[in-house]
């Protein structure tokens, strides 16, 4: 889906994705010809991603979202505030998110989403998310609390990052430089995670082309964050799960449908 930035734009290409589109580039307001000249390696990456989709398994994702939203899980509350989650996510991940989301309870711990795709596109995802979802979630900003019942996801063209004040754990935004080659990264998060969250995170890793977070995980198994991986059958592309559990930083590997029961039971 090439799109542009437009808020009716926004919401069509989140239709298209949720009809089966698989990626989306964000298309130049000015200067079409020069600025799609400049996306040519964000277009091949999703041209190449694209080809490497299970289509078996994303039409069944697809036929299943389209039904009666499950009922979140049902857990006694949480009794500290201080963990957090942290979810890596790209090709296919869209539909993932909504299904792990759609089953978390509302008092579960803050959680922290970088999902690959571009700036523009990330608040629709996140207000589409928050009408469905029992928790609430947004698309971040800088200095945002992370804290129990909310879910930010990153904008799509800054890095996220975790940062802790005492008790609080907020996130903080940065411009900068494409991180294995891509703004918002994974590993971007899941570093500063490993350094502020330590054995107060959980760290998962979905659906997505490439090694993005892999190292970031590993770092953060270091500190004593407790990882979860999706496993291939349930992955639209096993390609940064297949790093991840690769590289050695997950404790972990589960199907989509069970993360959700995962999580909970790591904290």
């Amino acid at each position: 889906m090439v799109s542009s930035l437009t808020q009716s734009g926004a919401a069509t290409t989140m239709a298209a994705m949720e009809a089966g589109a698989l990626e989306i580039v964000a298309k130049p307001n000015i200067d079409v010809r020069k600025g799609l000249g400049d996306l040519r390696v964000e277009i091949i990456d999703k041209v190449k991603a694209a080809a490497q989709v299970r289509m078996g398994v994303y039409a069944k994702r697809i036929q299943t979202s389209a039904r009666v939203a499950p009922k979140p899980l049902h857990s006694a509350m949480i009794k500290t505030t201080d963990k957090i989650v942290a979810i890596g996510a790209s090709t296919g991940g869209t539909e993932a998110l909504k299904e792990i989301l759609l089953r978390m309870p509302v008092n579960c711990p803050g959680i922290m989403i970088v999902q690959h795709m571009p700036a523009g596109f990330t608040k629709a995802f996140a207000d589409r998310l928050d009408n469905l979802c029992p928790m609430q979630v947004a698309e971040a900003r800088d200095g945002d609390s992370l804290i129990p019942g909310r879910a930010l996801i990153a904008p799509g063209d800054q890095h996220m990052m975790l940062r802790r004040s005492g008790a609080r754990y907020y996130v903080s935004l940065k411009d900068g430089a494409l991180v294995l080659r891509h703004k918002p990264s994974v590993e971007v998060m899941f570093t500063s995670v490993a350094k502020y969250g330590g054995s107060n995170a959980i760290g998962v890793m979905l659906t997505g082309m490439g090694g993005d977070g892999a190292g970031g995980m590993l770092q953060m198994k270091k500190s004593g964050s407790y990882n979860i991986a999706q496993d291939e059958n349930s992955c639209v592309v096993f390609g940064m799960p297949q790093e991840a559990i690769k590289m050695g930083g997950v404790s972990k590997v589960v199907s989509l449908g069970t993360i959700p029961e995962a999580i909970m039971a790591a904290l």
